[in-house]
């Protein structure tokens, strides 16, 4: 184990979609994790043009500067971190010879997506790890219909994917050796929830993401695709379902057989758009019902959100759509999987039925799994060791 201290940049997107609380937290635990471990870290975030709000507007008098600026504020990374103009040397927060003369002397870069694309920046960087956490989806964008999804430039691919690569695994590899990994939180800034307020199972989600993809007559899809499959579930059992789910007004069909079957639905935008509304709502609800994007189910791509991370370090079971995630964590006393209907009632009562222990269980396996300490020290000692 390395036990040196490092300086990194960390590239992904807080403000590009400003106000999405869960998503911003994707990046915290990995910035806030690696500072807790006692490395120097940048956060980097290019900004398309065309991503600031509202349209036209200059990057410092936009609504992404005046959200990064709240959200690096609130976790004391104001000297910590800068949003970048894509293409551009316009920057909010840090001036860009500072960011230079940080990556210049940086150890490793983490490249979330790939989003930082500034060779003048990147290429100074010895170790630069592409950070997928979009399993499948990235790799079949690219594969299937040539989406270039900034894999070259670096010199490690990690995926929170496990099975990307393995013979279980359909998906294309797009000729690059994955590293799996597991999503980190950070347990001090995510203790066990005090109290419940939502006396249901709840989740944070979008119905429709982007880019569902077709590859050897298989239709890899998103949120929608997965939970009608489920949509008669409140109805098979005594417990309330509530989700924040982002979804299109026009979506009247859907929304109307969710509300038939007795789905409850919260705004996201009320309860969810900034980190500690985000953090609230999962902390005060008694568990996650997780259902995972029909892609992710499909291509058994043993992906695990961030979101469920969240909700065990919290103590707050998860009920959750299998992957094949139970091949790196533990299942059945605080995160239980289903495959079906019958399966996810079954899992319902299981921790209905003994949520004490289940609650601890919770946040017993974020401890021990996914403690952003362990998770994030193997990955520098991964991807540090010589060639």
């Amino acid at each position: 184990m390395s036990t040196r201290k490092l300086k990194i940049v960390v590239s992904g997107m807080i403000a590009g979609d400003p106000y999405h609380g869960g998503a911003t937290w994707a990046v915290l635990q990995y910035v806030i994790g690696f500072r807790q471990l006692g490395h120097e870290v940048l956060l980097v975030e290019p900004i398309q043009t065309k991503a600031l709000q509202p349209s036209g507007a200059r990057l410092e008098e936009s609504e992404n500067a005046k959200y990064f600026a709240q959200v690096i504020a609130n976790f004391e990374l104001t000297g910590h971190a800068a949003l970048l103009l894509a293409g551009e040397h316009q920057t909010f927060n840090l001036e860009y010879e500072a960011i230079r003369k940080f990556a210049r002397s940086a150890d490793l870069l983490i490249n979330i997506s790939g989003m930082l694309q500034d060779e003048t920046l990147s290429q100074a960087i010895p170790v630069r790890v592409y950070l997928d956490l979009d399993p499948g989806f990235n790799q079949l964008w690219n594969a299937v219909q040539g989406i270039d999804m900034r894999f070259p430039g670096h010199t490690h691919h990690v995926t929170i994917g496990k099975s990307i690569g393995t013979p279980d695994c359909p998906v294309p590899t797009c000729g690059l050796d994955w590293l799996g990994a597991i999503q980190p939180v950070v347990l001090e800034h995510w203790p066990v929830g005090s109290r419940i307020e939502y006396n249901a199972l709840t989740t944070v989600a979008n119905w429709r993401g982007y880019g569902s993809v077709e590859h050897n007559g298989v239709h890899y899809g998103q949120k929608a695709h997965s939970l009608r499959q489920f949509l008669t579930l409140p109805t098979l059992t005594k417990e309330q379902f509530l989700l924040a789910l982002s979804i299109h007004p026009g979506e009247r069909k859907d929304l109307e057989a969710l509300e038939a079957h007795g789905w409850q639905l919260a705004d996201p935008a009320q309860v969810a758009s900034s980190p500690r509304a985000y953090q609230q709502f999962i902390q005060c609800s008694k568990a996650e019902f997780g259902v995972a994007k029909s892609g992710y189910v499909l291509a058994r791509s043993g992906w695990f959100s961030d979101r469920s991370a969240c909700y065990l370090a919290s103590g707050r079971p998860v009920i959750a759509q299998d992957t094949g995630v139970g091949e790196c964590l533990p299942t059945g006393d605080g995160l239980l999987l289903f495959r079906d209907a019958a399966e996810a009632r079954t899992a319902i009562a299981e921790v209905l039925a003994d949520y004490r222990r289940h609650a601890d269980a919770a946040r017993a396996l974020a401890e021990a799994h996914l403690d952003s300490d362990k998770v994030l020290t193997a990955l520098v000692d991964a991807v540090l060791q010589p060639v």
